[in-house]
């Protein structure tokens, strides 16, 4: 009986373990100046838009460009909210009125009035690394 359990756990701990994951790089090409740093979110439809992400990355700037990528990610649907964080102050500003005052955008670039949606924003990521272009 305990050769049994102790298969069975190690089984298990197998197939937990052995879970396919993939990569997601992203590269903005526009960012305004290269002030601060652009943050990254790696979301799914669980937490967009409401909790921290599942992994977060920021990079720098050099001539209006950053890239980040994302390794060792489960397959599954995501989305990726990213702003440009140009004063430092390690948050999304935004005027009186709710309105941003630093650059934003989210993966498939739809740009909506309001914030942006998880339909909008979610893709596949298969076996097959994800490489995405995000404009602000």
């Amino acid at each position: 009986m305990k050769t049994t359990v102790v298969l069975l756990m190690t089984f298990i701990s197998l197939i937990s373990y052995s879970q396919e994951t993939s990569s997601i790089t992203v590269t903005i090409n526009n960012v305004p100046n290269d002030k601060g740093i652009v943050g990254y979110g790696l979301y799914s439809k669980d937490n967009f838009m409401v909790a921290a992400p599942i992994k977060a990355a920021e990079s720098n700037i050099t001539n209006g460009k950053t890239t980040v990528t994302f390794e060792d990610v489960p397959l599954g649907t995501y989305a990726i909210l990213c702003y440009h964080d140009s004063n430092g102050n390690g948050k999304m500003d935004f005027e009186t009125n709710g309105m941003p005052t630093e650059a934003y955008g989210g993966s498939n670039n739809v740009m909506a009035m309001g914030p942006p949606r998880w339909e909008d924003c979610k893709f596949e990521l298969t076996e097959k690394p994800v490489e995405l272009e995000i404009r602000f």
